[in-house]
């Protein structure tokens, strides 16, 4: 699937694209087993997309997970790639952590509508740089990464991943409250607890969204046959003005959002349709975005 995303096809008030990914954005986080004390300060955080992977679980699921990005999460320490050789060749590598808050699985759909599970690593802006520029620091961390995502949720995640082409993430990402905790081989980044728990363990708290599908209906024209181009209308009553929105087409899908946290629409289309050539206009009056979409020949 080829995607394009252009704030152009908003046709009023529409804002860059990573201000709006970044207060875009919420989901549920769960507390996780041993807990902290109280008195451990806590900070909210918007990471912004990266990147998304697919792996399977158990050689069958098919698992996605989101890399995200925040200059709120701390970098780890500076590292040549001649000294991450020395380290993948020692005996014990624990000496170097890799800060990163690892997020609750949630339910999503893939490109072929079938449902799946999407996990969200976030990690420091400048390392999420450095493992783009650098194959070895990317296997590196991918593995590290895994290896998180399995012993907080006791998966079995392949080590065989792909990188999605035309998507910077599957799902909604979630804002987070995190705190600053040394951790062996991977630091997580957790909010506080009670007193009672072991500072060792890790916690994410619960962050509740109010995300929510929109409505919304699809009409072909001609209504018989293979139509000529369809038109969407998406109702978001919640939503003033077209600043608040994200659209992102792709040749088989929709995906829209409506900051902070008010509606998130990702839905197929049964049809490939043109994006460069699609067009939008939201309604102040009606609250309704219509968005009108040529659809290829057949």
């Amino acid at each position: 699937m080829t995607t394009t995303t252009d704030g152009s096809l908003l046709s009023t008030e529409v804002n860059e694209e990573d201000a709006l990914y970044e207060q875009l954005l919420l989901q549920a986080a769960k507390e996780m087993q041993s807990q902290v004390p109280t008195t451990q300060e806590s900070k909210q955080i918007r990471p912004q997309p990266g990147f998304c992977v697919k792996t399977k679980m158990s050689g069958i699921e098919k698992v996605f997970v989101n890399i995200c990005r925040s200059d709120q999460i701390p970098p780890p320490p500076d590292l040549s790639e001649e000294g991450l050789v020395t380290l993948l060749e020692s005996e014990d590598p624990t000496g170097y952590r890799i800060p990163m808050s690892l997020g609750e699985p949630h339910a999503e759909v893939d490109n072929s509508g079938n449902g799946c599970t999407a996990y969200d690593i976030v990690i420091n802006s400048k390392f999420y740089n450095k493992i783009q520029k650098n194959k070895l620091f990317m296997e590196f961390f991918m593995t590290i990464g895994f290896e998180g995502l399995e012993n907080k949720y006791n998966l079995e995640l392949s080590r065989e991943w792909r990188m999605l082409k035309n998507r910077k993430f599957l799902g909604c990402i979630a804002e987070q409250n995190i705190r600053t905790k040394s951790r062996p081989v991977i630091q997580e980044l957790d909010s506080s607890t009670p007193a009672s728990a072991s500072c060792s363990n890790p916690l994410i708290s619960e962050v509740e969204s109010t995300c929510v599908e929109p409505e919304y209906t699809i009409a072909a024209e001609p209504a018989d046959g293979h139509p000529s181009f369809l038109v969407a209308e998406i109702s978001l009553p919640k939503a003033d003005s077209a600043g608040l929105l994200l659209l992102d087409l792709g040749e088989d899908r929709i995906v829209l959002w409506a900051r902070p946290d008010l509606y998130h629409l990702d839905i197929y289309i049964p049809y490939n349709i043109v994006p460069e050539e699609s067009g939008s206009q939201f309604n102040r009056n009606t609250r309704v975005l219509t968005i009108t979409m040529p659809v290829q020949p057949a």
